[in-house]
């Protein structure tokens, strides 16, 4: 029997996944919170085999968070994303956090059992528009730079320092070398000067 968390503000959306999860013999929902606080709690009171969390939870902690605090607590556990949102920034944010799978919300049931019963044998599954914005993002992994990102990166062709970099915008220089690790790791690049080149091909293309 795989036991199930669900975590979703709506209580129309729990009883209907609910109803939907327990109509197999080999699934089981097994408690249910409306807050990423509660879901955290849950997670740990119960342990439950997969954890179906939404993004969107009203005030206190939101789903990526609840996910990544999940995963603190317990490294092993399988979270599957369970949402309305499928932009390029949440599924980003979503998988970095620990999520296993990313379904949206107007799923067919046997994506979703599929899924579940997927991640419980540690697969990673998606809704196939999720898995197409994927696939697109991890061939154009530039696409994925954030605003801040993206602007300390058309500073780096200037040949800025991370001094320079942090009184241009304003922020510590600590944070200057953490927005140039994710640079990097986005960019798949391991130097500054490797960054560079990637953003001069990179508006190249563009025009």
């Amino acid at each position: 029997m795989i036991s199930v968390l669900l975590v979703d503000d709506h209580l129309v959306v729990r009883a209907g996944l609910k109803s939907l999860l327990d109509s197999q013999p080999d699934l089981r929902v097994v408690a249910e919170a409306a807050t990423g606080e509660l879901g955290v709690e849950a997670a740990q009171l119960h342990g439950p085999d997969v954890v179906m969390m939404d993004l969107a939870l009203g005030a206190g902690m939101d789903g990526i968070a609840a996910i990544a605090q999940i995963r603190r607590v317990r490294p092993a556990q399988a979270v599957l994303v369970f949402t309305t949102y499928d932009s390029d920034s949440d599924l980003v944010r979503a998988v970095d956090a620990g999520a296993m799978g990313y379904l949206l919300k107007d799923s067919v049931p046997e994506e979703i059992f599929a899924a579940i019963r997927g991640a419980v044998a540690g697969l990673s599954v998606m809704s196939p528009p999720v898995a197409s914005r994927l696939f697109h993002q991890m061939q154009h992994p530039e696409e994925t730079l954030t605003a801040r990102e993206a602007e300390l990166l058309a500073l780096l062709t200037q040949g800025l320092s991370n001094r320079e970099l942090s009184k241009r915008l304003l922020i510590s220089e600590a944070t200057v070398k953490t927005h140039l690790a994710h640079i990097y790791a986005k960019l798949d690049v391991e130097s500054r000067s490797a960054a560079v080149a990637a953003a001069i091909g990179r508006n190249g293309m563009r025009h």
